[in-house]
């Protein structure tokens, strides 16, 4: 469907390995960074795999890198001990380091925009009511899977598990983690849907001609 890559697929693609090989250098601590980094090193051969025969739109590319940098970011120092983290808690005169709540925030804006494209261009469903609702859904649902594998971790290493939590001695770690993504996964449709439309009927345009 499409030719060699824009440059800016390039870019996007040089600058991720970049943080990645700089994330994996010395993490603070390296089972951690693993569990947190492991959606990139799955994401990354899977966009390359269908880079050819369902390219997404730029807007799509660019937000999936910024969420890679996110979670890299916070594989290296662990996501309580990110600081940027501790100057928005300096800034906002917050308790607690509140870089996971950006993790959470962004992990319900792109994936929301991931299932709005893949529905949109797949022709699953096309009214816009049942369109938003579907990825919300499917946002819910990541955070949920999220969740069950940080407590799956927590059983499994127990102390061990602290640094990949990062709950911070909030009892409502959980639920403040999962309505940070519905309120990401809300703002993307909200803010986004018109620019992704836009995107996406050039994508068509492109592979039609």
């Amino acid at each position: 469907m499409t030719s060699a890559p824009k440059p800016l697929h390039w870019l996007l693609i040089a600058a991720t390995l970049v943080v990645l090989a700089w994330s994996g250098l010395a993490p603070y601590d390296r089972a951690t960074w693993w569990m947190e980094v492991a959606p990139v090193l799955i994401a990354l051969p899977l966009l390359a795999a269908t880079y050819r025969r369902f390219p997404l739109t730029d807007l799509l590319y660019c937000l999936i890198a910024l969420h890679a940098v996110v979670l890299m970011v916070g594989g290296a120092y662990t996501y309580a001990r990110v600081p940027f983290g501790f100057d928005l808690q300096h800034w906002l005169h917050l308790e607690r380091n509140p870089y996971d709540r950006i993790g959470h925030f962004m992990q319900g804006f792109v994936p929301a925009l991931v299932a709005r494209e893949i529905l949109l261009r797949g022709r699953y469903v096309t009214g816009k009511g049942m369109l938003g609702f579907l990825c919300l859904c499917v946002v819910m649902a990541i955070s949920a899977w999220y969740e069950l594998i940080e407590w799956g971790a927590a059983v499994a290493l127990g102390q061990g598990a602290d640094e990949f939590l990062g709950t911070q001695g909030d009892p409502w770690d959980t639920q403040s983690d999962m309505l940070m993504a519905m309120i990401g996964a809300l703002s993307a449709l909200v803010l986004l849907a018109p620019w992704q439309d836009r995107q996406i009927a050039a994508v068509l345009k492109k592979s039609r001609g």
